[in-house]
């Protein structure tokens, strides 16, 4: 493990980074955020494919660190989706006959649940040895929520999507507790469809996340979007969360939120104290890279509803959909904004 930056505005990255175009289709990757396993998606085929993600994983590292990003991750390269391979790797999915749920985009198809969920084995703790392995920069490491996983899913095996929740709950923690054993420094989990139905949320999804917690030392993030800027476009994103305030009452030491590109009410920054804020400050719907002082002017907006000490600036939802070189000049700028504004109120 590595001790994290004690400095104010310590950046770091939602999750993905871009995968290069030799090692995943990006013109299929660019249709659809797969829910259950997409193999096609990869041009590069076994015994070499681990290999290959590996390299791949190295380079968006390297990416970060040269970037001045604080807290890295390993871009989830080796990841279809943010979800999926988590999910898929569960006993009691029916991986070869998938489910379907009704999504913004139509029917989609989800993984099916037919039986317990268990977690029979670790899924990303050899991403973070590898990760921890090749950096001395804190690293953070991503988990679908609970929550998010039982919408993502046709339940024929629970009586109820909370029972099917809270089981979810119990895998994701067990990973996590071996995640910080092989050098997290920090544990996110994912929960973008919190506010695709707030009122089941309002039932329990505050209570999945807690157990999917549980007993974790490490600082917590909670991230929730409204998708990705490639697949969701920002006209169409409301200004405001439709389950936020409630988040304050999970166990988790951050919450993470996208607000450059749905251009935010930061007022709602308000409703979440006394937890720190993980800030979107990069617009990924924008091609153009943007200067170091829009990122401290987005940076400054934040701050009139926040402690500089409760903020940590990030970009928006995700960097998959990018080009690599907008990827990276996003990230310094991203930092080098951050800079500006710690030497003002330094």
């Amino acid at each position: 493990m590595a001790a994290l930056p004690t400095h104010l505005l310590p950046t770091t990255v939602v999750g993905s980074y871009p995968q290069p175009d030799w090692l995943v289709d990006r013109a299929m990757l660019a249709k659809v955020v797969p829910r259950v396993r997409m193999t096609g998606l990869w041009r590069i085929g076994q015994p070499f494919l681990e290999q290959a993600q590996d390299d791949a994983t190295l380079i968006a590292i390297r990416d970060m660190e040269r970037a001045g990003i604080d807290i890295i991750t390993d871009g989830e390269i080796r990841r279809e989706s943010y979800s999926n391979h988590f999910a898929t790797a569960l006993e009691g999915i029916d991986i070869d006959n998938p489910g379907f749920v009704q999504a913004r985009s139509g029917k989609t198809a989800v993984p099916r649940v037919v039986g317990k969920i268990k977690r029979m084995r670790p899924v990303e703790v050899r991403d973070m040895a590898f990760l921890r392995a090749n950096t001395k920069c804190p690293a953070k490491i991503t988990l679908p929520g609970p929550f998010t996983m039982s919408q993502q899913a046709q339940n024929d095996h629970y009586k109820d999507a909370e029972e099917l929740a809270m089981d979810l709950a119990a895998a994701v923690n067990a990973e996590a507790h071996d995640l910080v054993r092989a050098g997290a420094d920090v544990i996110q989990i994912d929960e973008p469809w919190v506010r695709n139905d707030p009122a089941a949320a309002r039932r329990y999804a505050v209570r999945a996340i807690n157990r999917a917690l549980e007993g974790l030392t490490v600082p917590t993030v909670v991230h929730l979007c409204f998708g990705y800027a490639a697949v969701v476009p920002g006209e169409t994103k409301p200004s405001g969360y439709s389950f936020l305030a409630e988040l304050a009452g999970t166990t988790a030491s951050q919450i993470s939120i996208e607000a450059a590109q749905p251009k935010l009410d930061l007022g709602i920054l308000a409703d979440l104290a006394p937890k720190t804020v993980m800030l979107g400050v990069i617009d990924l719907g924008n091609k153009s890279v943007e200067t170091p002082e829009v990122v401290a002017a987005r940076l400054r907006a934040a701050l009139k509803f926040i402690p500089i000490y409760r903020l940590v600036p990030a970009p928006d939802c995700g960097m998959k959909y990018l080009d690599r070189a907008t990827a990276f000049g996003k990230l310094k700028a991203l930092a080098e904004g951050a800079a500006i504004v710690r030497r003002e109120r330094s």
